[in-house]
């Protein structure tokens, strides 16, 4: 249904109450004069007050036209049935006249009072919903913090929020125009822009359209046009106001956001230096000592046994693994931060991949027998293989690492239907972790303090493991009791 259509309704609908209003005051005064006159017989004066309530009655639900029809014909009856001579709209006593006069006045003037009371509960009604609807509308402003994802949500928000049929928003600072939808609707581009170089509103109440300029202070912005329905101006401003506060809001949120995201940087680039520097230290320096020993001084290169040879060069061979899983750590550590790995998701069982986890750890699970506590029917997980099976490596070499010699690792794994997740477990029988430091383990480059001597690594395993599981939708988490051991478990979705 086209706008037109609607107000040609709404005025069909206006007219039909309005004829209903003046049929209800022919039938009252109608049904007071007959309670009165034919079976009551009440006085003039009694008769007169009956007619005053009636008159405010409708006055009340109708309005003043109503009530004052109401009045004048209130006023012939009680001419004609109850002011002597009985029957006839002559008046013999003088001092009717004066009653008369005194009743069709008092009759208007009470119907005018209660008109105006009328008006001004319905005007008090509106404020109050208008005040509503801008309360509503602040809301939602709230609701993004990105400008360019704001400026496009604007123009609908305002069209929910105040039943108009379009609105368009127009920035000083961008060419763009953005719409409540495609259709122009009469905010043409060169109006807005126009309104916002002027920087005075405009209205076309005949095609109810409004434009107003956004301010802030003394600055104008843009321009905001709306069509369908012409708001008030005081509307208009305080919407404009709104948005104009909303959208320099998300620009200072979006430019603290690119400062902090900065400062955070720096500092992540400075930790990762640090830590980096620290920890290719150690392989850099085993790797220089052993080829210096090797080569030695002028005339000694032969001064070593094969045994010692051997020996430098495992060392050389080790410490240039260690050196390239730092890089590598790093690397990933940079790639997951920045979104920048692309996951393969598929259904596949998780069996298999403990299996290869463990083969690949097999020189380092010697001396830890490994109990593996995953059912035979155990439902298909969404995962990418790959990256899971790299979790798994962490936290199986960590528990390893951190267990003491023949302590048994124990991997487990059930299917949570309840919340259609698959819960893998690994628990070890190393020191504990305290309760302060559980959650810090999952941060970069946090390793616990006793251990930091003890064990060699960077403190990035558990937080790519976080990273990785938290793209799969799962959780990443710990238990541990100080000296009994920590169980490291994570979810992931059943496929």
């Amino acid at each position: 249904m086209c706008p037109k259509d609607v107000g040609y309704n709404r005025l069909v609908t206006a007219a039909a109450r309005s004829a209903y209003g003046y049929l209800i005051a022919a039938f009252g005064v109608a049904g007071i004069t007959l309670v009165g006159y034919r079976w009551l017989h009440l006085n003039p004066t009694t008769l007169a007050l009956a007619y005053l309530l009636g008159v405010l009655a409708v006055s009340a639900s109708w309005g003043l036209q109503q009530s004052v029809f109401m009045s004048v014909i209130a006023t012939l009856a009680f001419n004609y049935f109850f002011l002597p001579p009985i029957g006839a709209f002559t008046i013999a006593d003088p001092q009717n006249w004066i009653a008369l006069f005194a009743f069709l006045v008092t009759a208007v003037t009470a119907s005018e009072l209660a008109e105006r009371a009328r008006r001004g509960a319905r005007a008090a009604v509106e404020r109050r919903q208008e005040l509503e609807r801008l309360y509503a509308f602040s809301q939602l402003l709230l609701s993004s913090d990105n400008p360019a994802e704001l400026l496009n949500l604007i123009p609908r928000y305002i069209v929910e929020s105040f039943s108009i049929r379009s609105a368009a928003i127009s920035l000083s600072s961008r060419t763009d125009i953005y719409r409540s939808d495609p259709n122009i609707d009469g905010l043409e581009s060169r109006d807005l822009q126009m309104v916002c170089v002027r920087g005075e509103p405009r209205f076309d109440i005949p095609n109810q359209i409004g434009f107003m300029p956004l301010r802030m202070g003394m600055r104008v912005v843009g321009c905001l046009g709306v069509s369908g329905s012409l708001l008030s101006r005081q509307t208009l401003e305080a919407i404009g106001s709104l948005v104009a506060i909303s959208i320099e809001r998300a620009g200072a949120v979006e430019k603290l956001s690119r400062a902090e995201a900065s400062r955070e940087s720096e500092q992540l680039r400075s930790v990762l230096l640090d830590s980096v520097t620290h920890e290719f230290r150690s392989p850099l320096t085993a790797i220089k000592a052993s080829v210096t020993s090797l080569l030695g001084s002028p005339g000694q290169s032969g001064s070593h046994s094969p045994e010692e040879r051997q020996e430098l060069l495992t060392i050389i061979n080790e410490e240039s693994d260690r050196l390239n899983r730092l890089i590598g750590e790093a690397a990933e550590m940079a790639q997951l931060d920045a979104n920048k790995v692309e996951f393969r998701f598929i259904s596949a069982p998780i069996t298999p991949i403990v299996e290869e986890a463990l083969s690949e750890l097999k020189q380092l699970l010697v001396q830890h027998p490994v109990d593996l506590r995953i059912p035979p029917d155990l439902r298909n997980a969404r995962m990418d293989s790959a990256h899971i099976k790299e979790v798994l490596v962490h936290l199986i070499e960590n528990a390893a690492k951190y267990s003491p010699a023949a302590a048994p690792i124990r991997i487990t794994a059930e299917a949570r239907e309840a919340d259609a997740t698959l819960t893998i477990s690994i628990a070890d029988r190393g020191p504990g972790i305290d309760d302060f430091e559980q959650s810090l383990v999952f941060e970069k480059f946090y390793r616990g303090r006793n251990q930091r001597v003890q064990v060699h690594g960077t403190g990035m395993g558990l937080a790519i493991c976080k990273a990785i599981v938290e793209a799969h939708g799962g959780h990443l988490g710990v238990t541990s009791q100080l000296g009994h051991g920590s169980v490291f478990y994570f979810s992931l979705p059943l496929g």
